[in-house]
Formats: structure tokens, C-alpha cells, sequence
């Protein structure tokens, strides 16, 4: 039997809403109210205290071997990240216990783990000190860490001056390279470029090999299939299933309940930042109705509502297609010439991006739409995970006399052409000519 390495049993975590709103009283009145009735005030305290809270975990049961990759997935506000905080003694649990058996090393949030007036240096050799290695064991690995990170230049500027791409990639090298048994990573790769995003996903996989374990937190449900040997996947604070990531990332994917063309938002849940927040999101058909179906040879539209709260925030979108096995289709960008609004500081109010599909891209069958969000160049992102799931149609348009599949993940109809060659022969005949 594999050795544990993470043992979780009964775990809970209770979070506060805030204070509710009472009345300014006497110290007079108080007193009289609790001298009179005691257990009216004990029981109004506890009836407070359930209906200004909320369960991020529940009831959170499982084991993870030593050398397992585990992927973490749920949508946001399943309790991912505060799991994570808890394995890393950021949080503390209200019920439950953890079982750690090795050092952990952990990337969590963009700034966890950095004093911002040190510089990467000083906080390369911080970090291991907090991982309990000793100053020789850190100065070997020191250059490597450095090489991966691709910071050299800037390893003795403070890292308050670093951009967010910097900060994550020594924060992960860091994590990485100063040999943790355990390794949890969250969703903080999205921060940095693709190359790097490939490169990081590849040290886990070697981490993993290595025999070390790694938690790793995700929506990039391609990403859980390639690296992980397990998946686990979080619904409202509780395990719904436990398996083979490509089974847990279907119940993941058809979870999203039925196809949907709307997706909208009460005020106060509006996923956003300080600057802007989303207010709607719709898939429209060629026209212009919003539609759970789409014809694969006709346009679309996703229709992108949202707030500017912040007076001059510039506003960046970005929609991520998946298909029905959670792999991702394409990423694209509202950084466009054609955007007039791109890179412009936008005044208070409400405003619509649209990104439109082209007619003959898609294969049939079904997708789920996500958004990404940010401000001022990328910075202070977030985002909504499939707020669209809906099905391509095939309407046997450019069919014509094939009646099989097609296979891929698109179908785009491409500029195809014939004509007679007139390419020469190794004989010296003139191949092809006018058609008779």
C-alpha cells in the first residue's frame, strides 16, 4: 500500500457574511434584556450567526498518496482555493482534521509567499528558510531557480516592482525547484504566457515522476487530463466525485446543468473586479435571437454585458471554447484593431463587447463558453466559467455528397481550388493542359 501523504477527514470551513446590522443600545438596556431573557439572547446570537454564514467546505473526506498528481476542479465558489489555503496553514478549518506527512511548498495567490521590499533574491533564500532548508542547500539551486523563472535581469529589484507575469513565474520556480514532498499550485498560472504555462505544467509532471506529490487547482480541464492521475471535483463546498480525471471532468463539464443561452447576474453576485463587473452574457444565432442551438454554417454572436464601476478603467475580454470533453477549442482575445474601445479608459456605465463565431468553423456537437476578464492591460483578471454551454448543428449545408463524420474539433470550410497542371515531368513532358 502507497504511503500518504495528504489525509483529510470531516473537513469544514465556515466563513462570515458580516456583521449584522443591530441597533446602537444602552449598556442599561443590554444588561436588562439579559437578565430577563438569557436564552432568547443565546438563541438570537446562534440564529444570527446561521443566517450571516456560509459553508465554503462540508463534510470534505479524502486521501492522496505519496507521488500522486491530483487536479482539483469546480466552479468558482466550490471551495477550491480555500481547501488549498487550508493545506497550506493559511486558513484554519471550523471542523475536520488534516494529516500532513512532508514539507509543502505552495503557489497560491499572486503575492503570497513575497515580502514586496525584498528583492527576488532575498526572497528566493526567505522562502527556503520558511521550507527549512539550509543556506548552502538554497545557493544550489539558486541558478536554476533563477533560469526558470527568466527574471536574471531584475533578481535584485525589490518584487514590489516586478509585473504580475515576473512575480508568478519565480513565485512557481520558487515553489518548484526548493523540493517540496508536497506541491499545491492554483490557478495562478493563468497570470503568465503560454510558453511558460507549458513549461510549468511539464515540472509538475517531472515533480510528479519524482516520486512528490502535487495538488493542482485548475479550470484548464485539458490541462487535469494530461497531468494528473487523479480528480477530484468540488460542488458548493462538498466532493461530489472522486476518480479518473476524464470521467470527473464530464460529470464536471455536464454538471453546468442543461444547455443555456443567458447567462445573468443578480447585482450583488456579478463576477468582476474593482473596475468592472459582468452583468449578462448571451449566445445570439445569425438572427439575433439568443439561441441554445446554432447551424454550423451560419454566424453567431456571444454578447458581453457588463459595468464600468471605476471612472477611465480600460476593459479586456477574452472567450475560451471548450467542447464536450473539456478540451479547449481556442482563446480569443477583445485586443483587436477592430475594437475601437481597446486600450481606451472608459467612462461610468453599462456597454457591450460582441465576439462573433464565423459560419463553417465548428464541428457539431456541444460547447461551453467561458469568459476571462480584466482591466488596465491584463491586470486584476477574473472569470465565469461556462456561462454558455450550447449545441452546433450540423444543417448538412456543405455536406454535399459525404454522408460520414468528420472528425477534429472544428470543421472550417477552407478555400479549395482546381486546376490543370502544368508542372513538367523528370521526362520533359509537359503534364496536364487545356481539358477536353
Amino acid at each position: 500500500m502507497s504511503e500518504t501523504s495528504i489525509h483529510i477527514e470531516g473537513l469544514g470551513k465556515r466563513y462570515r457574511l458580516g456583521a449584522p446590522q443591530r441597533a446602537y443600545k444602552t449598556i442599561r438596556e443590554t444588561i436588562m434584556e439579559t437578565l430577563h431573557s438569557p436564552f432568547r439572547q443565546r438563541q438570537k446570537k446562534h440564529d444570527d450567526d446561521r443566517r450571516h454564514s456560509f459553508w465554503a467546505l462540508k463534510d470534505v473526506s479524502f486521501e492522496v498518496k505519496k507521488g500522486e498528481v491530483v487536479g482539483i476542479i469546480g466552479r468558482n465558489g466550490a471551495g477550491k482555493s480555500t481547501l488549498l489555503k487550508i493545506l497550506s496553514r493559511i486558513t484554519v478549518p471550523t471542523e475536520g482534521r488534516v494529516r500532513i506527512f512532508g514539507r509543502i511548498g505552495s503557489l497560491l495567490e499572486v503575492g503570497t509567499g513575497f515580502h514586496p521590499e525584498l528583492t527576488g533574491r532575498e526572497n528566493i533564500f526567505l522562502n527556503g528558510a520558511i521550507l527549512g532548508m539550509k543556506r548552502e542547500e538554497i545557493k544550489t539551486k539558486f541558478d536554476e531557480i533563477v533560469a526558470f523563472a527568466e527574471v536574471g535581469k531584475f533578481i535584485d529589484t525589490p518584487v514590489k516592482y516586478f509585473s504580475s507575469g515576473m512575480y508568478v513565474r519565480l513565485a512557481f520556480a520558487v515553489a518548484a525547484h526548493l523540493e517540496p514532498e508536497i506541491l499545491l499550485v492554483d490557478e495562478v498560472l493563468a497570470v503568465g504566457d503560454m510558453s511558460f504555462q507549458k513549461k510549468c505544467l511539464n515540472k509538475m509532471q517531472d515533480i510528479g515522476a519524482g516520486g512528490r506529490t502535487v495538488l493542482f487547482v485548475s479550470h484548464n480541464t485539458g490541462a487535469i487530463q494530461t497531468l494528473c492521475d487523479r480528480a477530484i471535483l468540488l460542488e458548493e463546498g462538498r466532493v461530489i466525485q472522486d476518480g479518473i480525471p476524464a470521467a470527473v471532468v464530464q460529470e464536471y463539464l455536464n454538471g453546468g446543468g442543461s444547455i443555456t443561452s443567458q447567462k445573468v447576474w443578480l447585482e450583488n453576485e456579478r463576477p468582476g473586479n474593482q473596475s468592472l463587473r459582468l452583468v449578462a452574457v448571451s449566445l445570439n444565432n445569425a438572427f439575433g435571437i439568443p439561441a441554445k442551438e446554432i447551424n454550423l454554417s451560419e454566424e453567431a454572436n456571444f454578447e458581453i454585458e457588463y459595468e464600468i464601476v471605476k471612472e477611465g478603467a480600460r476593459a479586456l475580454f477574452s472567450l475560451v471554447l471548450f467542447d464536450a470533453t473539456g478540451y479547449c477549442i481556442f482563446g480569443s482575445l477583445s485586443n483587436t484593431g477592430e475594437n475601437a474601445y481597446h486600450g481606451k479608459p472608459l467612462k461610468k456605465g453599462h456597454y457591450v463587447s460582441t465576439c462573433t463565431i464565423y459560419g463553417n468553423l465548428l464541428n457539431n456537437g456541444r460547447y461551453y463558453a467561458s469568459i476571462i476578464g480584466a482591466t488596465d492591460y491584463w491586470t486584476d483578471g477574473f472569470r465565469a466559467d461556462h456561462v454558455i454551454v450550447f449545441e452546433a448543428l450540423d444543417d448538412g449545408r456543405l455536406r454535399g455528397d459525404f454522408a460520414g463524420n468528420y472528425g477534429g474539433v472544428i470543421r472550417p470550410k477552407l478555400r479549395w481550388t482546381t486546376v490543370p497542371s502544368k508542372k513538367v515531368s523528370p521526362s520533359g513532358v509537359i503534364k496536364g493542359g487545356s481539358p477536353s
